[in-house]
């Protein structure tokens, strides 16, 4: 294990065990520099870590899924189901176990979407979608699903603005860009790593062209 720094931080195909989490590709990261790494202390109360792998589940299990290219900072919490049972169109809340099965229900599924980036010390609540390259500010608490290339900020999080104009949201999503292969990521890489939608545009009809002839 290696010394925690700022710096440093943990590729989650290497260190997702959990049959409850799906990780798409090999680049979505986690900073873990001051807790004890991303399914011990990012993802909460989702049945199959260490202790919960081996119960057998009382109701059907809320999964995450993380996309691809996904950045989260440092003592970010995903929240996930498996122990939201306080009911709160119940008179009491409190959950006793002798209506447990009743108490809980479920939120459904949550998503982070690829090229999201979550700030340090952001919360997810169970149940929402996080866009694709959405960014979810520090110390926000997203309550609601996010769009795809927007900011959102605060508790709850609210709209902050869009990251580029409806059109050029709109051609990033069709250009499917977390799905290229990745030698066309690699060879367009440049051109990601800037803010011209033409030029990107170009460039990648330009990449099909050429390996259709070859």
């Amino acid at each position: 294990m290696h010394e925690k720094h700022w710096s440093r931080f943990q590729l989650l195909h290497d260190v997702v065990t959990n049959s409850n989490i799906t990780i798409k590709g090999t680049h979505s990261y986690y900073s873990d520099s001051w807790d004890n790494g991303f399914e011990e202390s990012v993802v909460r109360y989702l049945h199959g870590d260490e202790i919960s792998r081996h119960w057998e589940p009382r109701w059907e299990i809320d999964k995450l899924h993380i996309g691809d290219y996904v950045c989260i900072g440092a003592e970010a919490v995903i929240l996930m189901g498996g122990n939201h049972t306080h009911r709160t169109d119940w008179f009491c809340l409190y959950p006793f176990m002798d209506y447990i099965d009743e108490a809980y229900i479920g939120k459904g599924d949550t998503y982070i979407h690829d090229g999201v980036w979550i700030g340090m010390r952001a919360m997810v609540i169970p149940g929402v979608s996080i866009g694709e390259g959405a960014v979810v500010a520090a110390n926000s608490v997203v309550t609601k699903d996010v769009a795809p290339y927007s900011i959102v900020g605060g508790s709850p999080a609210k709209l902050v603005k869009y990251r580029f104009e409806p059109a050029i949201i709109e051609e990033l999503t069709l250009l499917n860009i977390y799905d290229w292969p990745a030698e066309k990521f690699e060879t367009l890489k440049r051109y990601l790593c800037a803010s011209d939608i033409q030029q990107l545009k170009a460039k990648a009809l330009d990449y099909d062209a050429n390996k259709n002839i070859s």
